[in-house]
Order: C-alpha cells, then sequence, then structure tokens
C-alpha cells in the first residue's frame, strides 16, 4: 500500500491531475490486478449477506416505496435493464433505478456487512450499483469476472477512504464515501480509461456529500435510501462522464472543495492507503458482516447480553438492577450511546429507525430475551413493555480511552468494537464483564463462514422466496467468478407470488 497525503489547496497552487486523489483512485480502479481466492471467496458471501436481508425487508414500507418508484421506470435504450430484488428476472428496470430499489432493500434492516475506522461504512452497499450496470449492459460481453472485479474495486476504494478520512467529525453523512468507491467499481468493471473513471468519482463526489442529519434525533427512513441515492448517482456520474463531461477539479483539493468546505479546512492533511500498481485488492476481507439486525457497535454487546442472560437470569430483572454502565469508545458513546444526547434513544415510541441506533434499548432486548430478532425485537409492544423501559432507563454508556484507542486501531489483532460492563444490583453488589469483537467477527468466538452467510439467506428468505428459488439463487451466487453474460440476471431472487400481492405498493408521481 501506498500513502497519499491529501490537503486543500488555494486556486494559485498548481495541483497536477495526477496527483488529486480522485485520479489516484481512478488509477486504482483501472489497474488489472490479481484478484486472490480468499477476496474471490468473500465476495460471494457478501452477495449472499445483501441478498439475505433484501429478502427479509421486502414487504417493508420503505423497501415497497423504492421498488415502486424503480418499477415505473423502463429501460433505458443503451441495455436490457436491470433486476429488481423480489420481482421476476424477466422485469426489467433502468439500471440507476434498480440500484435505487435494491439498495434500499439492502441497507433497510441495517443487518449488512460493516467497516468501521476514522469514518464508518456498510461496504456491501456498494454490490446494488455494480451488479444493476453489469445486468444493463450483460449483452456487451460482461461477464461474471467483470463484476468480481468491479465489486473488489469498490469495496477497496470505500475501506481505504474509511480508514483515513473520517466524515462524521464533520457532520457529513458516511455515504460520501460511497459515491466514489461505487463510481470506481463501475469504472473497474467496464473496464473503462483512468480519465473517465476519474471525471465520474469527481461527479459522484459532489452530489454525494450531505449533513448526517440523516443519523441524528429522530432517525427517519431515509436512513435507507441515503446510500442508495448515492449507488443512483454514481450510476449516473458514470454515464455522464462516458459522454464525455466533466466534474468540478480538484474535487477534494480544490479551494472551494470537500476538504477545504467540508472537511476540516486549510489546517488538515489526510492520509489515504491505496495499493500501488499490479498489488491485489484486500479491503474486502478487513471488513465483517453482522449476525443480528442493529448497528454493528451494538453487535459485540448483544453477545455479551446473550450470554448474561444465559448465565445471570437476575439481571433481567429490573427490581434487582440500581444501573448498568457500558464503558465503551467515543463513537459507540457518541452515536448510538447515552453520549448522544437524544432523548429518543431512551423513548419507547421512538421509531425502529432509532431503535437500532440505541445501544441502551438493544442491550435491554436482549439481556432480557437471550436474543435479538431482526422484527420481534423492535416491535412496538416489546419497545413498551414497562420492565423493559425500566431496566433500560437505568442503562448509560460513558466513553473509555483504552477502547477508544481500540476502536481506532488499525492492527485487526487489537481493533475492538465492544468494551466493559458494570452493573450494580440493589443488593450493592457487582457484576464486571467484558466483550471486544462480536461472536460472528473473523476474530470472535464465532467467526462467519460461507455456511453462516448461506444459513442467514435461508432463515431471514423462509416464507418470503420459495425454496427452489432460495437454492437457485445460492448456485448463481457461488459461481459468481464464471457466470456468462445470461447468467448475471441470476443475482437476484424472486418472492412468492402471495408475497409480493401483500406487500405495499404506494403510489407518488411516476
Amino acid at each position: 500500500m501506498k500513502i497519499h497525503a491529501v490537503r486543500a489547496h488555494r486556486s494559485a497552487e498548481e495541483l497536477p491531475r495526477e496527483e488529486q486523489l480522485a485520479w489516484r483512485i481512478a488509477q486504482v480502479a483501472t489497474d488489472v490486478a490479481p484478484i486472490d481466492d480468499d477476496v474471490t471467496d468473500m465476495v460471494i458471501n457478501r452477495v449472499i449477506d445483501n441478498a439475505a436481508v433484501a429478502a427479509a425487508s421486502y414487504s417493508r414500507t420503505a423497501p415497497s416505496a423504492a421498488r415502486a418508484q424503480a418499477l415505473a421506470h423502463v429501460p433505458s435504450s443503451g441495455g436490457a435493464g436491470a433486476t429488481v430484488f423480489g420481482e421476476p428476472a424477466a422485469t426489467r428496470t433502468s439500471p440507476e433505478w434498480a440500484a435505487w430499489a435494491n439498495g434500499v432493500a439492502v441497507r433497510e434492516l441495517d443487518y449488512h456487512d460493516t467497516f468501521l475506522a476514522e469514518e464508518y461504512s456498510h461496504p456491501g452497499d456498494n454490490i446494488p450499483p455494480v451488479v444493476a450496470v453489469a445486468q444493463h449492459v450483460a449483452a456487451r460481453g460482461l461477464e461474471g469476472r467483470d463484476v468480481l472485479r468491479g465489486l473488489v474495486t469498490a469495496y477497496e476504494i470505500q475501506i481505504d477512504l474509511v480508514k483515513a478520512v473520517s466524515l462524521h467529525r464533520h457532520k457529513i453523512d458516511h455515504v460520501a464515501h460511497l459515491g466514489p468507491s461505487a463510481a470506481a467499481g463501475i469504472g473497474a468493471m467496464l473496464s473503462l480509461p483512468t480519465a473517465t473513471i476519474f471525471q465520474a468519482i469527481g461527479q459522484a463526489l459532489h452530489t454525494t456529500t450531505a449533513t448526517r442529519q440523516s443519523r441524528k434525533g429522530e432517525i427517519s427512513s431515509w436512513k435507507a435510501h441515503a446510500p442508495a441515492l448515492a449507488g443512483k448517482v454514481a450510476i449516473e456520474s458514470v454515464d455522464r462522464a462516458m459522454r464525455g463531461e466533466t466534474s468540478p477539479t480538484p474535487i477534494y483539493e480544490g479551494e472551494d472543495g470537500v476538504i477545504a468546505w467540508l472537511l476540516g479546512g486549510f489546517d488538515v492533511e489526510y492520509h489515504v492507503p491505496l495499493p500501488e500498481a499490479g498489488e491485489s485488492k484486500r479491503a474486502i476481507l478487513d471488513s465483517y458482516t453482522k449476525e443480528h439486525s442493529a448497528e454493528y457497535q451494538s453487535q459485540a454487546w448483544i453477545d455479551l447480553a446473550r450470554r448474561l442472560h444465559r448465565e445471570r437470569p437476575d439481571l433481567t430483572d429490573p427490581a434487582k438492577v440500581e444501573r448498568i454502565v457500558l464503558a465503551t469508545s467515543h463513537h459507540t458513546h457518541y452515536v448510538i450511546g447515552s453520549g448522544a444526547e437524544d432523548p429518543q434513544k431512551y423513548d419507547p415510541a421512538a421509531s425502529r429507525e432509532t431503535l437500532d441506533h440505541s445501544l441502551p434499548y438493544i442491550f435491554t432486548v436482549a439481556l432480557q430475551d437471550g436474543e435479538f430478532d431482526h422484527e420481534s425485537s423492535y416491535l412496538p409492544e416489546r419497545a413498551g413493555r414497562p420492565d423493559t423501559v425500566q431496566l433500560w432507563r437505568s442503562i448509560s454508556t460513558v466513553e473509555d480511552p483504552e477502547w477508544t484507542r481500540r476502536y481506532h486501531d488499525n492492527d485487526p489483532a487489537v481493533k475492538a468494537f465492544g468494551g466493559a460492563i458494570e452493573i450494580t444490583l440493589t443488593d450493592g453488589s457487582m457484576v464486571r464483564e467484558e466483550i471486544a469483537v462480536a461472536d460472528a467477527h473473523p476474530l470472535g468466538a464465532r467467526p462467519f463462514r460461507r455456511d453462516d452467510y448461506m444459513g442467514k439467506f435461508r432463515r431471514l428468505a423462509a416464507g418470503v422466496v420459495e425454496q427452489g428459488e432460495i437454492e437457485r439463487f445460492l448456485d448463481a451466487a457461488q459461481r459468481l467468478p464464471d457466470l456468462a453474460p445470461e447468467e448475471l440476471t441470476g443475482l437476484t431472487f424472486e418472492v412468492a407470488p402471495d408475497v409480493r400481492a401483500a406487500a405495499p405498493a404506494p403510489r407518488g408521481l411516476f
């Protein structure tokens, strides 16, 4: 890896295009490096993982609205169109709208892969736009190995940006890293010239920066739509660049650019790691999926709560607990903990999107139930149960500098997302435990393997997708590198007819 120093430049300072971050990202996208077998295997795992959570969210309101919007747009004349999760493979829509619908379906439950460093991300958000474009232009000879290359590149770019550039510190939503990564991945898949990808990256970044109010206060359904918009915009940016259109330059380093006005100004310098020419892109292996449908920083805490449920059932009774303090990282404390100072994080009437960003709520339910379910754990009657509310409001979080240090450590053996718990009981006794990583983490008690990803899909698709279709999709996904152009449409699933008939189909302008 090579570390690139990136800072804002005054207009009077001449910054050659070849020294701009967007150009260097484009160079990574055009570099045809070998793809390692373990990287290929993980890409397949994540394609399966995305489909699993999309199946589980099919009938929810946000995915249904996005799907209805997408289905109103027929394929453009440049290709055959792309598939929409849940619809028959013969049903096609324009690729940017397919990416929109599929992106919302994937993100709705906050249940797919994650990478956390200086910034946080769900790099699986790159899969819908890359696959949608692949399906649309498959007749041009695009194959599964091209899709694989695009996805490896998209993961690499997003994760490398996340390792170096904090967006949330400046109140910018984390999908600002997703627009450039998706554009780079699409460009790599299509073997576009470096100059074209450069323009697409600039356009995608310029149009996907937004404040992070979507993840603050009363969190709305836009949380699921934000990454889908970034994927949609990335496709449109690639299309414009392919037609010879240009973008704001230098987009990162310019006097009125992203760093100067959104990410710290002229006094900061970022150090972005990117693969050198010929170097394998392996960043996907640094990411990790979710066993539970909740914000990633809560994953380890859910596993600890489940263990305490088994070992200390008395802790589930609020009458026996005086207070619970979770010592954790800065990010966990201030984003999903009491450090956020959002009263909604303790409100039984809060939205699902808010509750899955409330560590006190999530820990309470997992402790009392011994499990955490993507549906039942968020039901209004579950959130409003009196003993749950009482225990929930006895929980607070604090920042611990050591857990913050470990959160930001780039050594996978040190990096941690958990913390230490101190429970004070009404009889004066104390319980102290700690957990560093989730059980499903690569260094956890039960790291996720291929069988786990397939099991997750089968479990979440049960009752939504017919059994034969479940197995057909899993076969296609596992053959990703070898798929012929006409087989790329198999990278989707069709829900059962009764499920489709019962799902919402809201009407709008289109």
